[in-house]
């Protein structure tokens, strides 16, 4: 009886998410229509040549084999840290540390891929050890939830804040390498750069990862029965709790798959495209990738487009304030409309909620 009624209320939430699809899709479009539109507004007001600039950043990013790899490099790297936003954001629970995240996982891992250990067991060590480090980090948030009430949203920012820092000191200090004037760890060896398959861009085979993990995600979410429970405390708590789903088991487990996967994009990142941690290379990473899940609203299976539609937009802003000589990266600009429209209507949908 009891797994006919959870049955149900399955159908029920799939059937009303179908329902609302349309509208959601519409509402993400606008906020990446308005970041292109600015953009636009912005290069014929302040590029010399107004004209050359705006075709340039519709069509620059295909013109070569370097920026066409970086702009899916770009799209791999926010996909990853976006599919564990998708997971926190569907419980209820919005992971915002995810710079800290990924800089801490990349630091890691850089360690350990430099270290004197076996190729086989410096890599495993390595990804293990960066998923790990993302995971500790949304621990401590989960932990203060269950027991003090602390809300995962700001708790998560703190501690991502507190050890950016701690980090870079570290980089500068007693982990940083001894090849180059870079603030920076060791260079990784050849042997554990994953396999480059568009040269000279960064391009790597991390990218025929992404289709199965998107798979894997979307199943978990809309045809497992954990991942409806999640959906469920994100949609309406006091429902789940009536049905006697735990809390607590949601709270972690969401968590754990977030800070889990931030991590791991770290390590992804210094084995693919930096072979290094670098000071800042995180930079925007994370907040890109929290902008890539609300636009494909929070389902994996959309995660693809939202990331390379975004990807498009900041490589091409990017390229394009360096090539008109622009006195500022409008890719910057770029990422703060769509961040703030999409948030706005994020925080409208859960008041009427």
């Amino acid at each position: 009886m009891k797994n006919k009624f959870n049955k149900f209320v399955f159908n029920i939430l799939n059937f009303a998410s179908k329902i609302k699809t349309g509208n959601k899709i519409k509402t993400s479009a606008a906020s990446v229509l308005a970041g292109i539109i600015i953009s636009l507004i912005v290069l014929l007001v302040f590029a010399p040549a107004p004209l050359s600039a705006c075709i340039d950043f519709i069509t620059g990013t295909f013109t070569s084999a370097f920026y066409f790899g970086t702009f899916l490099n770009t799209a791999v790297l926010l996909a990853l840290a976006a599919l564990g936003n998708s997971i926190s954001i569907k419980s209820g629970n919005l992971n915002l540390g995810g710079e800290g995240q990924i800089y801490t996982g990349g630091f890691i891992a850089s360690i350990i891929f430099a270290s004197e250990l076996p190729l086989p067991i410096a890599a495993v060590a390595g990804i293990v050890c960066a998923a790990a480090s993302g995971i500790i980090q949304v621990l401590i948030s989960a932990l203060l939830r269950q027991f003090k009430k602390a809300n995962v949203l700001l708790t998560s920012f703190l501690i991502s804040a507190a050890i950016i820092p701690i980090i870079d000191s570290l980089i500068s200090g007693k982990f940083r390498g001894q090849t180059g004037n870079l603030l920076a760890t060791q260079f990784i060896p050849e042997k554990l750069r994953l396999l480059q398959i568009l040269p000279p861009s960064p391009l790597n085979v991390s990218v025929f990862a992404l289709p199965i993990l998107c798979i894997l995600f979307s199943y978990f979410l809309n045809h497992s029965k954990t991942g409806m429970r999640l959906k469920i405390w994100g949609t309406a708590p006091e429902f789940a709790r009536y049905c006697g789903y735990s809390e607590n088991k949601a709270l972690y487990l969401s968590l754990i798959i977030s800070g889990g996967m931030h991590g791991l994009t770290g390590a992804v990142a210094v084995l693919g495209t930096y072979y290094t941690c670098h000071s800042g290379f995180y930079a925007g990473m994370g907040w890109n990738a929290l902008s890539c899940a609300l636009i494909a609203q929070s389902e994996p299976a959309l995660i693809i487009p939202a990331s390379l539609v975004l990807s498009w937009l900041y490589t091409s802003a990017g390229r394009v304030s360096l090539m008109q000589g622009l006195q500022f990266d409008i890719s910057s600009l770029i990422q703060g409309i769509i961040l703030f429209c999409i948030s706005i209507n994020y925080i409208a949908r859960k008041r009427r909620t």
